[in-house]
């Protein structure tokens, strides 16, 4: 079950719809997408990302590198929280998705770069879905 929460407009943004889902995933949509395609399980996504710690700390960009990522969705390629956030988005979405640790990597974080039990944030664009660019 999803539920939509419209926050007051701000004045540095234009659009914002805020998605709370039952597992305590939180996406925030700072840019629409075409509002048409979704990606579905199996579809191979490419994505542009940048993840935070709740506090700011960035451990990890796709922009830094200047290439995108890519990962078949639904497959447990990434973590659930991504599986579960990009089959919400549509093709061209800009989002933000605030992760539980238990929908990341939990108690054993990922040594050196995530603390164990860290609620992630990530910035994220939804590129393309399959042969499908935005």
């Amino acid at each position: 079950m999803l539920k939509l929460l419209v926050p007051r407009a701000t004045p540095q943004r234009s659009f914002s719809t805020t998605r709370k889902l039952m597992s305590d995933l939180n996406i925030e949509i700072l840019s629409p997408g075409n509002g048409s395609d979704y990606p579905k399980s199996g579809d191979v996504l490419t994505v542009h990302y940048t993840g935070t710690l709740t506090n700011g700390k960035k451990f990890d960009s796709s922009l830094d590198r200047g290439k995108p990522f890519q990962f078949r969705i639904g497959q447990g390629m990434v973590i659930q929280g991504w599986d579960q956030g990009f089959a919400k988005l549509s093709l061209g979405e800009k989002a933000r998705l605030t992760v539980p640790p238990l929908m990341a990597y939990g108690n054993r974080g990922f040594p050196g770069l995530i603390p164990p039990m860290s609620t992630l944030v990530f910035d994220v664009e939804l590129l393309a879905i399959n042969d499908l660019k935005a």
